[in-house]
This record gives structure tokens, sequence and C-alpha cells, in this order.
């Protein structure tokens, strides 16, 4: 009877998504601001986090969640027949130069609150231990929409200072690799390859900033669970950062090869630019975490024979 009723209760939590999906499946998009599919991937997190789960979730809670689920897929529905417009108007009121980060940054603010209110109704307090990660991704990315809308372009200093360095660093590989001539001048990369010159602006979320933070929210949710030293947290949450790092670095790599080997024509680009990112990222996080949970797990294992050894010697 549990199981039975965990998993309703996680196809209720992912009702609204799976909606979307059937019914506006040219919504998700790959790219982090200008579609849904980052829906798919906090989905796959809470399914992981909650499937094989031991603890019970009562058919009166479960019924709970329902109609929230509900208003969530009349939101969606909604948004076909006027709401979206009504939201690009707010856009206007607050001077948005980014409509696209702005409405999109609507529809995670609202699942996010959706998965965190059904969350609590299913374990109460205990959900930041129980399944963290896929509130705490799409309230990332809310919060990444969130300052691209009011922040656009270079706007936020703190978050543009990195993107100098990483340029720099992606042309003296290109150099290195000659692979074409690359100059750069502050956030700006000038690339000549098989197909004639072309320039790039680089702003932080192009730069994979974004993805550090999201990195570091669900990273630091799923180590608060894990019931490991801290030590070995700290040490884990380094990794993974220079993991990000790199991936980053990888990225802006490969847009750059892009330009210089494949194509300048902007328009075939910007389709590459716009999930190239989440198409590196996205894995590395899941491949990431799955690194860790099997390095402890055998760890954890590997504690306790000894520990059971150390009983029947003694």
């Amino acid at each position: 009877m549990k199981n039975k009723n965990l998993i309703i209760a996680i196809g209720v939590i992912a009702s609204p998504i799976l909606f979307a999906l059937v019914v506006f499946p040219d919504s998700f998009s790959l790219s982090w601001n200008q579609g849904r599919g980052g829906f798919l991937f906090a989905l796959a997190f809470i399914i992981a986090e909650l499937v094989g789960l031991k603890l019970g979730i009562t058919k009166k809670r479960i019924l709970t969640v329902i109609p929230l689920a509900i208003l969530v897929i009349v939101y969606l529905v909604s948004l076909e027949y006027g709401l979206r417009e009504y939201i690009v108007q707010g856009a206007e009121v607050y001077d948005i130069q980014l409509v696209l980060s702005w409405t999109w940054m609507w529809d995670f603010i609202i699942l996010t609150a959706f998965t965190i209110t059904a969350l609590t109704i299913y374990f109460g307090k205990r959900w930041i231990r129980i399944a963290p990660a896929g509130p705490i991704f799409l309230g990332g990315s809310a919060i990444i929409l969130s300052l691209d809308a009011f922040f656009p372009y270079d706007a936020l200093g703190p978050l543009q200072y990195f993107v100098p360095h990483l340029i720099n660093l992606n042309v003296w590989l290109v150099n290195a690799f000659d692979l074409g001539t690359a100059t750069a001048r502050d956030n700006l990369m000038f690339l000549r390859g098989d197909h004639g010159p072309f320039a790039l602006q680089v702003f932080w979320p192009s730069a994979g900033v974004h993805s550090i933070i999201i990195f570091s929210l669900v990273m630091g949710a799923f180590l608060l669970k894990m019931n490991i030293p801290r030590g070995r947290k700290w040490v884990y949450f380094g990794l993974g950062i220079l993991g990000t790092i790199t991936v980053n670095v990888i990225r802006i790599f490969a847009l750059s090869v892009y330009a210089l080997k494949v194509t300048t024509n902007a328009e075939q680009w910007e389709e590459f630019h716009s999930v190239a990112g989440e198409i590196m990222f996205l894995p590395w996080l899941f491949i990431f975490l799955l690194i860790v949970m099997t390095i402890e797990t055998r760890r954890l294992k590997k504690k306790e024979a000894i520990d059971k050894l150390k009983s029947e010697n003694s």
C-alpha cells in the first residue's frame, strides 16, 4: 500500500510537467531561458529521490495535493489564452529588456511553489532532507531567469567579472590548438577561421556562470541530506565546482570551434548556442551526483562490513 501511494504521489506531483509535455511539447526547449526543458530535469531529480522511499504517504495528503496540481495545469493552459500576453505587458511596466527570461521565469516560480508545497504536504518539514534537489533546481532556475530579466547583459557586475578570464582562456586554447586566430578584449572575442571572421560578445549566462550557481544550490541540497563527514562534503562540493567550470570552458570552446570550423551564419550558430550549455551541464550534474552516490554507498557498505567483522571478532 505504501508503494502504491508513493507512486500515485509521484504521479500527482509530476502531472503538471507531464501535461505540459504532452499538450505543449514545443515549449520544452533545452535552452535555459527559452523553454521548459528544465522541468524534465527537475522531474528526474524528484523521481530519483522519491523512488524506493520507505516513508508512507497517506491518501488524504495525496488528495490535498491534487487540487494544487490542477491549479498549475490551469495556469499552463491560461498562458495560451491571454495570460502570457498579460505577463509580457508586465515586463513593459518594469522596463524588462529580456522578455523571454521574464515570461519563463514565472513558469519556474509557479512550479517551484507547487513542488515545495506538495512535498511539504507529503512529508512536512522533512522534505528538505528527503527530496530537495528538484525544487531547488527549479528555484535556482527561477532566480537565474529573474537576474537575467532584471539585470540584463553585463549589468550584474559581480557575475560578469568572471567572463573575461574565461574568454582569455578560450582564446589561448583556440590559438594553442591552431584552430584559427582568436583575440579578446573585455567580454568581446574575435575569431577568424575557415568561414571568415566572427565576433562574440559574452555575458555571464552565456559564459555558464548561471550553471555554477545552480550546481552550487543543487549540490548543497544533495550533500545536506547525505550522512557523510563534513570534510568529504566540502571536497565533493569543491570538485563539483571545478568540474562545472571545466564544463563551461569546454562549452565556450565548442562554441568557438563551431564558428571557426562549421559556420559563421549567425542564425545557425545561435541554434547551437541555445542548447550547447544544457547539453553539457545537465548530464555532467547527473553524472557527478551519481559518482558521489556510488562512492559513498560503497564506502558505507565497506564500513558496515568492517564493523560487523570487528563485532564478530570481539
